[in-house]
């Protein structure tokens, strides 16, 4: 399918070329970008991401050709079709751009027609080969999920039967389930982690006894685990979800609930709370079941802030990383509405050692988490 939106980026020493080009390619509707070829244009690639790139074949002192093989070594931009032009028609020329790895050769002065055709053959290539690596990476993706899954079942359903002692290879088993259910997410370590700490520092400061603090240090990780039934074009989409989408995203609080429902330790039936619970907002605005004060368990409300603290001031696909202070601010500004203001002020006193947490796993700080 042509792509009229597609980014054309030209190098071309000459002004009057590039602006010849610029004009035809534009009135195409394609959006056009110029570079004279006299900085460092492989940087410039990786910034602008273009679609496609036309580029001559001298560049003043440089040769366009180290240019195209620079492109074609290079990881993350060797997919981007080059067009090589040229005011020599002889066939050296035309095989020096083609062994650089450029997809087409067009000779000066160019063919209009020639060009249209040209750039929408290869950008339907590329939008090809977009494809098939997208397709081919979610494939992978979900067997990889699918692998994970089927081996923790055996040891979830031995989580259920456990009543008392959990062993290491429990809580191991707990934590992988709840990777496995965030497997998406580029930052799912880091913000598990985060959240497992900030939570217990919580239940903490809120003079809660050790062994109900243990409970939620461990069970808190699982309180997305119902994301695994979401689809990957809701949960990774970038922009505003549509009314309908939202209503699935928001199933993944009871998609969790069911998940871990059933068990006769104490670990996992706070789990099932925070998954059910952690969206529930103080003033009863919240979802799934629109809880309010303490309708809402208290595992569920604690963890309910540590998730907000650490979506703020993370990346996500829809939102930028928002600093401790606007972070902090909402926190005092919700209290009453979104948090519970008990909890809110357990976090402040506990403020010092959950800033320092954050700092301990800043390593794992580049998410691309989608909690919502």
């Amino acid at each position: 399918m042509e792509r009229p939106e597609a980014k054309i980026l030209i190098v071309d020493d000459s002004r009057l070329e590039r602006k010849m080009l610029n004009g035809f390619l534009a009135f195409l509707g394609y959006e056009v970008v110029e570079d004279d070829g006299s900085q460092d244009t492989i940087e410039l690639v990786r910034k602008l991401k273009p679609d496609l790139i036309i580029l001559d074949l001298i560049l003043g002192e440089k040769d366009g050709t180290e240019i195209c093989y620079a492109i074609k070594a290079d990881e993350e931009i060797r997919l981007i079709p080059v067009v090589m032009i040229t005011g020599y028609a002889d066939k050296q020329a035309r095989l020096r751009g083609i062994e650089a790895g450029a997809e087409d050769f067009l000779i000066k002065p160019i063919d209009r027609s020639e060009l249209a055709a040209r750039v929408r053959s290869l950008l339907r290539v590329k939008e090809y080969y977009e494809y098939a690596k997208k397709k081919e990476y979610y494939q992978a993706l979900e067997e990889q999920v699918k692998k994970q899954t089927r081996q923790l079942e055996t040891a979830l359903a031995e989580l259920k039967e456990n009543n008392v002692n959990l062993t290491k290879a429990h809580l191991d088993t707990m934590y992988r389930l709840s990777i496995a259910a965030e497997y998406r997410d580029e930052d799912t370590a880091g913000h598990i982690r985060r959240i497992s700490h900030y939570s217990s520092e919580i239940a903490r400061q809120l003079g809660l006894p050790p062994k109900m603090v243990n409970n939620i240090y461990h069970a808190s990780p699982l309180h997305d685990v119902g994301k695994i039934g979401v689809p990957d074009h809701i949960l990774l989409r970038p922009g505003e979800l549509s009314p309908e989408e939202w209503q699935i995203m928001k199933s993944h609080t009871v998609i969790g609930g069911r998940i871990l429902e059933g068990s006769k330790s104490e670990l996992m039936q706070m789990a099932e709370q925070i998954a059910v619970s952690h969206h529930e907002r103080f003033d009863g605005s919240g979802y799934p079941h629109g809880l309010k004060e303490n309708q809402i368990p208290l595992a569920g409300r604690i963890v309910a802030l540590a998730d907000v603290f650490d979506a703020l001031t993370s990346k996500r696909i829809y939102k930028p990383v928002y600093s401790n202070e606007y972070a902090l601010e909402y926190i005092k500004k919700s209290s009453g509405k979104h948090f519970d203001p008990e909890i809110i002020g357990a976090f402040f006193k506990g403020q010092n050692d959950i800033l320092a947490i954050q700092d301990q796993f800043k390593e794992d700080f580049v998410a691309k988490a989608t909690t919502r």
